[in-house]
């Protein structure tokens, strides 16, 4: 990284940014100088991020937008492109799941995950990159994957199922960009501490599961900055299809 500031002009669109990870992505952005769009279905929470990013002369853009709706897509970075100018860095984070065993899920939670995780991380991909072909100044997709895409997570039969999609995307789409000189790179984290699995580790299930982990912990949203900001800057112009984890060793451990 060449400078603080080393994204200056650049702008860029987060998925999913109204908590956890998109959260923290969206502020590593903007610290790094990017204009940063904020995409997601809670618009009152992008708001409060775009404050948070505003105190420290940041830009920022609330964008309402539901990865499951194809228009809702579409619309979202038209909004963004014309307030912020053509985008340069895609960060493809909107993901949920259902846990349950594979014999019980059921069809409508099956669809909810694949169609925000798969699906809607596709087409969210396939937006901007038209942008990127059209506009002839290359880009960055960074998609947001997990440790699930290369091992299983118990009960958990979706997110693996969709995860590995966003990892054979990554490759497909690398491959086919390549020539436009947008580079697609894909992040796996492990277990990270967010809102929504914050009071987990605090249990006896959470205790036990960190025990088993090869560092004995769980990891922050910030252990991820270097590597986005890696796959956001000019850094990665010679990375395109790669598949980073970013897990404290988890891939590479055997329970």
């Amino acid at each position: 990284m060449s400078s603080p500031n080393f994204l200056e002009g650049k702008h860029a669109l987060v998925t999913g940014a109204s908590s956890g990870l998109g959260w923290q992505f969206a502020l590593t952005l903007a610290r790094a100088g990017a204009k940063v769009s904020l995409a997601a279905r809670s618009v009152d929470k992008l708001e409060a991020l775009a404050k948070e990013i505003e105190a420290f002369d940041g830009r920022a853009l609330p964008v309402r937008m539901d990865v499951t709706d194809i228009k809702s897509i579409q619309d979202g970075v038209h909004a963004a492109e014309t307030e912020l100018g053509p985008i340069d860095i895609l960060v493809n984070n909107s993901g949920v799941s259902a846990l349950s065993p594979s014999e019980k899920i059921s069809e409508e939670d099956f669809d909810f995950v694949m169609d925000t995780n798969a699906k809607g991380a596709f087409f969210v991909a396939q937006a901007v990159g038209r942008s990127m072909i059209k506009h002839g100044n290359g880009g960055k997709i960074i998609n947001i994957a997990s440790v699930a895409s290369q091992r299983v997570l118990k009960q958990n039969i979706a997110y693996c199922m969709s995860k590995a999609a966003v990892k054979h995307m990554t490759h497909a789409l690398a491959d086919e960009w390549g020539r436009y000189n947008i580079q697609v790179n894909c992040i796996n984290p492990g277990y990270i501490v967010t809102g929504i699995n914050r009071d987990y580790w605090e249990t006896d299930a959470g205790k036990k599961l960190i025990s088993r982990l090869p560092g004995r912990r769980v990891g922050e949203p910030t252990h991820l900055d270097g590597t986005l900001l890696l796959l956001a800057g000019p850094g990665s112009d010679f990375m395109t299809g790669s598949i980073i984890e970013v897990d404290d060793g988890l891939t590479a451990h055997g329970f």
